[in-house]
């Protein structure tokens, strides 16, 4: 068996980094007795992998082969039998129950042994082993040691753990000695006996040898002894020198722990006494107010900028303080007076400005169209810069008013809200209604006057139509239509050419929209910097750092200015803490500028009504300011008003397209007259020129390409209904006509979007100009063309073309007789016939004449061709040929187009 399992370890399992450590001869239990071997076995390299190998000796020859492996984790049971009596039989159950029957007790026992040891060793699975009792396995390396060979019980069978431990191989020095021990001796190999004889009297010598050595040295040990007992006796003295010393620096110890405690209170004591002397300073400095401090705030200018200043750094002393509270509510009371003052200062001098300029219009008998229109020489607002300037000297003290007394401070806010609010919209109608009048246009030649909100009169200017100036054309109903109305019905007039009346979009001047669109931005323009300049002064003035909101005022709680009489102050109440600074500047924004959201959705609504395609204009411009606002602060009142107001210019644009498209389905075209181009096309046309030229980089050039989209589709649509209920022109003129101009519009405007539409609109209007052309000439040699129907109708039928002349039908004679119906003459008439009727179906806009006829001209010649080709065919050596060429067709053509 020992030689067996050095032969499985060095053809098997040595090539596979494997260590053979247990085996056993078995067979398969109830069959045939074949023989094979179970091994247990570990790899030699971490991790560990554990295997039960089944090798198989080979029929032809002395080799063994490996046949089945299994993982030791995935064995379940052993099952031994029996655990009393002896029996080679056990089961080992991995995927299924696999019966052996082994060739002695003992290897049965020593393998199952070696499994065990495994299965402690390296598995955390634990094997449930059945019929083996704990004893026999306790036992089993005795028993084994006893009744298996020496080799076979050191590598299989051993005891303790290092039996299967890893495999230790020699190192190369090892090795090295070996071979030249092995080289030193002639039958180190052919006899190994005497070899092994030979190593066995050199160890003995070599023991002697060391004995030897060990006795004499004998006395030099004895000495080394003594030495080392004078040492030890050396260090005990030294050991008890080193406690007395160490006795007599703990009491040192503790002194010094003593001085350092009394040093650590001496420091903290002078500390305190540093601090209450700095706190009684503080007392006794700040008890009392200085003379110079207390005359500035009880009697100290506030309009000068030298009091001003004197009355901040009192005020500043003041907040030191301890006393002096009647001091500090006096000059609270009479601060807030001051500024409140300054508020209905600025309120009433600028409303008085306003007042003087609406009573001079209100003149009876004064011109109010001159006084207006000198007025609206400059589009601008009013600028606050000084009165912001002479404010934000009291800056400082408004920080003092806060933290002193905040009702004062509160109340002070709601009153600046108050005036500023009626004052910027007093401001802010007046400059809308500038506004409306220059966008209406003013002219010498027309003018209507219409009331406004606001109590001045705006003068509505029209200019005449159709490059007529000093012409009004339309009824009095069509110019109320343009007319300005205070109230809430604002219809959005088409920009259709076929539902604008008088009014259409065609005809309006290039220059009225560009002064609308410069009017619309400068209104823009002038707004912008007004809000930033009071948002930026509002924040440096009221100090509002400390996140604090203003409650909403009511009207029980305020009372109006009456001349020089100061408002009664508000109660102070507990501020409400708000998100952040910036909410509270939105909500006093919100408040002063009320009526801005309100004046520029009826400034759009007027542009809407003037021309709807001025929507165009102000969604890009509104866009733009939107954009640049969001970028400086997207949480701001001027961001947020001019996004709702862009909210308003989408829906207005929106509305243009929906109208635009809703007329095409709705349009009417005249049974009497040809169509030409429809109106609707030519209308999209202009609206795409103008778009292109407003939307040139702009921030929202998506929107019109979604407006492109929908209105090229309803576009197309509106052309096909059209033309299919067209009378007096055939729908493949209004198909070709429009089509034509669709793909040339589309080829100058270069619309990306629009890239499938413009190919889509050339194939209509190349299949229509097609269709057109074979619908209107038809069959000019009518005859002729049935003749040769017959023929290929015959060829057709499997007669070849060669024999086709000898039909009675169709022999050469009949074929003469057509060809003679057929002259010059009669082509060029029937020719100039054609002629003549395309040019009553073509509208002269397009001037597709002339390609239509060219057409025409190609397709006559590809039918000539064709016949000749078939009397090529069919009449071969006849000498049969057309009574006209191919060249005077191009003359006839020639000849009728120029005559033309």
């Amino acid at each position: 068996m020992t030689a067996i399992k050095h032969a499985l370890q060095r053809d098997i399992f040595t090539p596979n980094d494997e260590r053979l450590l247990s085996i056993v001869n078995v067979c398969k239990a109830g069959k045939k007795k074949r023989n094979c071997f179970l091994c247990a076995t570990v790899t030699t390299e971490r991790p560990v992998q554990v295997n039960v190998v089944k090798v198989k000796k080979s029929d032809k020859g002395d080799f063994y082969k490996r046949q089945t492996a299994w993982a030791l984790r995935d064995l379940a049971v052993v099952d031994a039998k029996d655990a009393v009596k002896e029996n080679p039989e056990f089961d080992l159950h991995f995927d299924k129950v696999y019966k052996w029957v082994a060739s002695s007790t003992v290897e049965k026992n020593t393998f199952i042994s070696c499994i065990w040891k495994l299965n402690q060793r390296y598995l955390r699975k634990k094997i449930d082993f059945i019929n083996v009792s704990s004893q026999l396995l306790e036992e089993l390396p005795k028993v084994a040691e006893e009744s298996v060979p020496s080799g076979e019980n050191q590598s299989v069978a051993g005891g303790d753990e290092e039996a299967v431990d890893e495999y230790q191989e020699l190192n190369a020095r090892e090795e090295q000695d070996i071979e030249i021990m092995m080289e030193g001796c002639e039958y180190a190999i052919s006899n190994a006996e005497a070899f092994a004889e030979k190593l066995s009297r050199e160890l003995q010598v070599l023991d002697g040898a060391n004995i030897q050595s060990i006795m004499a040295s004998e006395k030099q040990v004895n000495i080394l002894m003594k030495l080392l007992d004078e040492a030890l006796k050396e260090v005990d003295q030294i050991e008890l020198k080193l406690s007395s010393y160490e006795e007599m620096l703990q009491s040192v110890k503790e002194q010094m722990d003593q001085i350092s405690e009394s040093n650590h209170l001496i420091h903290l004591s002078n500390t305190n006494n540093v601090k209450l002397l700095s706190e009684i300073e503080f007392l006794v400095n700040h008890m009392d107010l200085a003379k110079g401090h207390i005359k500035a705030l009880q009697e100290g200018d506030l309009t000068s900028s030298r009091g001003i200043e004197a009355c901040t750094n009192a005020a500043d002393c003041l907040n030191c303080i301890l006393r002096e509270f009647d001091l500090r509510e006096q000059f609270a009371r009479r601060l807030a007076s001051h500024l409140n003052s300054v508020f209905v200062q600025q309120f009433t001098q600028t409303l008085l400005q306003l007042y003087n300029r609406s009573y001079y219009l209100s003149v009876p008998g004064h011109d109010q169209s001159s006084t207006l229109a000198q007025h609206s020489v400059e589009l601008t607002l009013p600028n606050h810069h000084p009165f912001h300037r002479d404010l934000l000297r009291y800056a400082k003290l408004m920080e003092w008013l806060k933290n002193t007394d905040y009702g004062k401070y509160e109340g002070l806010t709601k009153n600046y809200m108050d005036y500023l609010s009626r004052l910027y919209e007093r401001e802010i109608k007046d400059f809308f209604e500038v506004a409306k009048i220059k966008m209406t246009g003013t002219t010498r030649e027309g003018k209507k006057f219409g009331k406004l909100p606001g109590g001045t009169y705006l003068c509505l200017y029209f200019t005449g139509l159709h490059g007529s100036s000093g012409k009004l054309t339309g009824s009095t109903s069509s110019l109320n239509k343009l007319s300005v109305q205070s109230s809430g019905n604002r219809r959005s007039q088409s920009s259709s050419l076929l539902d604008m009346g008088n009014m259409s979009a065609s005809d309006l001047d290039v220059a009225d929209r560009t002064k609308f669109d410069k009017i619309f931005e400068q209104v823009l323009s002038e707004l912008e910097p007004l809000c930033l300049a009071e948002q930026d002064f509002i924040s440096k003035f009221f100090k509002l750092q400390q996140h604090q909101s203003i409650s909403g005022t009511t009207t029980n709680e305020a009372e109006e200015m009456d001349g020089g009489t100061s408002s009664r102050l508000y109660s102070s109440g507990v501020p409400q803490t708000v998100s952040s600074e910036k909410d509270m500047i939105r909500q006093m924004m919100t408040k002063i500028f009320r009526c801005t959201e309100p004046e520029l959705n009826n400034l759009i609504a007027l542009g809407d009504k003037i021309d709807s395609f001025n929507s165009l204009y102000m969604l890009v411009k509104m866009s733009h300011h939107v954009w640049t606002a969001q970028n400086v602060d997207p949480a701001s009142f001027l961001s947020t008003t001019l996004g709702n107001v862009l909210v308003t210019v989408k829906r207005n644009f929106d509305k243009c397209i929906s109208n635009q498209m809703k007329q095409m389905d709705e349009v009417k075209i005249s049974k009497k007259s040809k169509v030409g181009i429809l109106p609707f096309v030519a209308e999209f046309e202009e609206f795409a020129a103008l778009a292109e030229s407003i939307f040139k980089n702009a921030e929202r050039r998506g929107d019109l390409d979604k407006a492109y989209i929908k209105l090229i589709r309803a576009v197309f649509v509106s052309v096909e209904k059209v033309a299919n209920e067209s009378q007096k022109t055939p729908r493949d003129v209004v198909m070709m006509e429009n089509f034509h101009h669709i793909f040339a519009t589309l080829s100058r405007l270069k619309i990306s979007c629009l890239e499938a539409e413009k190919k889509e609109a050339k194939q209509k209007y190349t299949e229509h100009l097609q269709s057109y052309v074979i619908y209107s000439l038809g069959q000019p040699l009518e005859k002729l063309n049935h003749f040769f129907e017959g023929v290929e109708a015959r060829v057709a039928q499997g007669i070849r073309e060669e024999e086709v002349s000898y039909q009675l039908a169709f022999n050469k004679q009949e074929l003469r007789k057509v060809i003679k119906e057929y002259p010059g003459k009669e082509v060029k008439k029937g020719l100039d016939n054609l002629y003549k009727k395309v040019d009553k179906h073509l509208c002269e806009e397009e001037n597709l004449l002339q390609v239509v006829w060219h057409s025409m001209q190609d397709e006559f010649i590809r039918q000539y061709k064709h016949f000749e080709g078939l009397i090529a065919r069919c009449y071969p050596g006849s000498g049969i040929t057309m009574e006209f060429t191919i060249q005077d067709i191009l003359d006839y053509c020639s000849s009728i187009a120029q005559s033309h």
